[in-house]
């Protein structure tokens, strides 16, 4: 083919429309994603709406991308990348390899990170260009539409709790059941974690005791999320994975001696916690990442080897502007994920 379609924002905050694009051809060491599926995440709204500094215009994004490698640039071949290789595209879109993060072999804190839909065109299309150290292996297990959602929300949540200073037994807590959590709590059950479940309203205790959580906590209930984390012996880490610095500032005291919160739910408001809670119990408060490559290479082998995959809402290509506003909405399953066949 001559040309592609990609769902493109021409204005800050604009409607997706889909356009037809002339073929690109990769550059050294990268390759030409034929993409397949691609997950719609928040993230993405932080983009579309300018919010982060450098943002260009018109701008097609999309940093969970699953597909197949359909021609190699000079030296791509390098670590065995073939066309016809099944990969993912992540939120970690390649690294510069120059600066201090880098050399200190930290890619995922890079501070030049190539994100998809950011750096360079992501995947709401139906090809791409992507450095081959953005690239992962998709195990033939997982359908491109669950493989997407690996590469951000799921490396994140997996990457979150096993770099965490949680061991098989402690008592963990993944707050919030949505496209974070909804697999932070089954990664939890599977790396032998005692799992408790926090989201609005009993209506979601039966999902989460299918997601295979051991205890659900209504943080709306008359009980605070503190005093009920603290009824089952303190949390050793928390997952914090909503969206809302408030409802992450209430899981503090519901920690352990030593305890670790671990945050990757974005919010801008500051979290209202003091020095206090902090120090007097040894707590810590870490901010974690994504993962590189390699770390959704993980992500994807553990899924697969423990039946673990996003619950996922599908629709074509050309109803991305409706996909994303449904997203935006809440009104979406956990994943809404845009497919081109």
């Amino acid at each position: 083919m001559n040309t592609y379609r990609a769902a493109q924002v021409d204005t800050a905050n604009g409607s997706f429309r889909i356009v037809e694009r002339e073929v690109p051809h990769p550059g050294p060491r990268h390759v030409r994603v034929a993409v397949e599926a691609c997950g719609i995440c928040h993230s993405d709204a932080v983009f579309v709406g300018a919010g982060m500094p450098g943002v260009r215009f018109p701008l097609v994004p999309g940093h969970e991308a699953a597909g197949r490698i359909e021609e190699l640039g000079e030296g791509a071949e390098v670590g065995g990348w073939n066309v016809g290789d099944r990969v993912t595209v992540g939120w970690f879109g390649g690294s510069c390899g120059r600066c201090i993060p880098c050399r200190q072999g930290d890619f995922i804190v890079c501070d030049n990170l190539k994100i998809p839909g950011y750096a360079y065109d992501g995947g709401f299309a139906e090809a791409m260009i992507a450095p081959i150290d953005a690239l992962a292996r998709i195990p033939e297990a997982l359908k491109a539409s669950d493989a997407g959602p690996m590469a951000c929300a799921g490396v994140t949540s997996y990457n979150g709790l096993r770099r965490s200073s949680a061991r098989p037994g402690d008592l963990v807590a993944v707050l919030g059941i949505g496209g974070l959590g909804h697999l932070g709590v089954q990664y939890a059950v599977a790396m032998g974690f005692e799992t408790v479940a926090i989201a609005r309203g009993a209506e979601k205790a039966e999902f989460a005791k299918q997601l295979g959580a051991h205890h659900y906590i209504d943080s709306t209930g008359a009980t605070t999320v503190a005093e009920s984390l603290l009824s089952l012996g303190g949390a050793k880490v928390v997952l914090a994975t909503a969206g809302s610095s408030d409802a992450i500032a209430a899981t503090v005291d519901g920690m352990t001696h030593r305890g670790e919160l671990v945050v990757i739910g974005v919010s801008p408001d500051p979290l209202g916690i003091s020095p206090l809670q902090l120090i007097l119990r040894g707590r810590t408060v870490r901010g974690h990442p994504s993962g590189t490559a390699q770390d959704v290479q993980d992500t994807m082998a553990f899924s697969t080897l423990h039946g673990i995959r996003p619950t996922v809402e599908t629709l074509p290509l050309a109803a991305a502007d409706a996909a994303y506003q449904k997203m935006l909405s809440g009104a979406a399953r956990f994943r809404m994920v845009l497919t081109t066949g």
